[in-house]
């Protein structure tokens, strides 16, 4: 194939082979799991702002003159890479091969993007639910693959043929936040600005693996053999991401907290913004204040929200959601939540419900915590196969809306979620309460499937 062939070419020689790590007692995966300047004006500013700052760079882009480097040719940056100019000849990734065992950590070739794509030096991976419901054999996913889809790094390479507009907005060097959904930028919801339901990511990366060429990025080092992509694969030293998929990440940002842009944020505020459409004064109950429901409640807050009320069934996670702008908590554990949601609404519900742990208790309550004519958005995966009930006659009758929200709009809200973090609206650092190191991959999805993670763990790879 036309890709292996290329990386063949580009390799260079090694007597190093394959290695992993692993770790014991991992029966735990088979378990079941059981002040402010976010006022909506601000928020309002801040976005005009950064709207007002893309149209600015895309007439900049319309005005700059083809480039005089040939657009197949390879450029790196250097300092970013010891000064070597070049890239190193392996790197390390982590790699899931089986339901209920541990991650292994392997030597891959260095990933080769191609027209449109980008390869990145990834400084830091979010730790999602996502993945772990793929390590449990709770999501199908193809296998063996990497995970990992919560990402910052750092630009050091551009696919040949690349246009210069992409050249020019990412340049090599630039720091930069992936989006976990990658919009090809092409297809008829793309072409429509619907990057969060784009065919090809759908149809290749999450149907198989790959990117929309239908071949993945990442061969083992020792053997060449394939490893698919969970999104970019970005639990890796490097990761190739579709240009479209990634925005600038500013120097006043750090590169480790940065990364749940990515995808809890990215996550939270689609629902927010785009499935929800939050207006200032609507009151809001979120279930589930893990990650992405703690990020629901941040930018609930920033939308200018009245009655922000948070339900767990950890005090633990409730208590730090009235960091993240909740009026009100609720343990589901020791109180019927859907009656104190009444309660606190005067029996009338909510404007919007979100429900973001994936499971059909939740999903119920969700949809029965909403006012007459209210919005209950599911954002939470469940295992595959799970199902949802709802009462037939309330919906119909009392104009009742369930709508499904995976994530943000890349090419759109990405942009926007990190003018949010820039401007302070969104507390990045207390959204992440743990960081763990690359060899520590394992521990962290432990702790994420014991509960342990309060908001957002983060794993450093730089």
């Amino acid at each position: 194939m036309m890709i292996r062939s290329a990386i063949a070419k580009r390799l260079v020689s090694s007597n190093s082979s394959s290695s992993s790590t692993s770790s014991s007692g991992w029966s735990w995966l088979c378990q079941k799991t059981s002040s402010s300047r976010s006022s909506s004006s601000l928020v309002g500013q801040c976005l005009n702002d950064d709207d007002n700052n893309n149209k600015k760079l895309e007439f900049e882009f319309d005005g700059i003159e083809k480039t005089s480097k040939s657009s197949s040719s390879r450029w790196f940056h250097s300092a970013s890479l010891g000064g070597g100019g070049g890239l190193p000849s392996s790197m390390r990734a982590a790699v899931f091969r089986e339901p209920n065992k541990p991650l292994t950590i392997e030597e891959f070739q260095i990933p080769l993007p191609q027209s449109g794509e980008i390869l990145l030096k990834t400084k830091a991976c979010g730790v999602c639910h996502s993945d772990l419901h793929v390590m449990k054999g709770e999501l199908p996913f193809a296998s063996p693959c990497v995970v990992g889809h919560e990402i910052t790094g750092e630009v050091v390479e551009h696919g040949p043929a690349t246009d210069t507009k992409t050249i020019a907005r990412l340049p090599i060097g630039s720091r930069v936040i992936g989006a976990f959904i990658m919009p090809c930028g092409n297809c008829s919801y793309c072409s429509k600005g619907h990057d969060d339901l784009c065919e090809d990511f759908f149809a290749y990366n999450r149907a198989k693996g790959t990117l929309y060429d239908g071949e993945t990025r990442l061969f083992l080092h020792s053997s060449g053999k394939p490893v698919y992509m969970y999104s970019m694969g970005g639990l890796a030293e490097y990761c190739v991401v579709p240009a479209n998929g990634l925005t600038i990440l500013p120097k006043s940002l750090p590169y480790t907290e940065s990364a749940i842009l990515g995808c809890a944020v990215f996550t939270a505020y689609g629902a927010m913004a785009n499935a929800a459409e939050v207006r200032p004064g609507d009151s809001i109950a979120v279930i589930g204040i893990g990650g992405v429901g703690s990020s629901c409640l941040q930018i609930a807050r920033a939308f200018g929200a009245s009655d922000i009320i948070a339900v767990d069934v950890q005090d633990e996670k409730l208590q730090k959601a009235k960091i993240f702008g909740a009026t009100h908590a609720i343990n589901a554990a020791k109180e019927d939540a859907v009656g104190k949601i009444m309660e606190i609404t005067g029996g009338k519900g909510v404007d919007v419900a979100v429900e973001a742990l994936g499971r059909p208790q939740t999903f119920l309550q969700c949809v029965q915590s909403v006012k007459d004519g209210g919005k209950a958005v599911m954002i939470g995966l469940a295992q595959s196969g799970s199902v949802g009930e709802v009462d037939i006659n309330r919906l119909v009758r009392r104009k009742i809306q369930i709508i499904g929200s995976y994530g943000g709009r890349a090419r759109q809200d990405l942009p926007k979620v990190v003018r949010l973090a820039e401007t302070g609206v969104f507390d990045l650092t207390n959204a992440v309460s743990r960081k763990y190191t690359f060899e520590e991959s394992n521990n962290a999805f432990q702790d994420l499937n014991k509960g342990n993670i309060v908001g957002r763990a983060v794993i450093e790879i730089m």
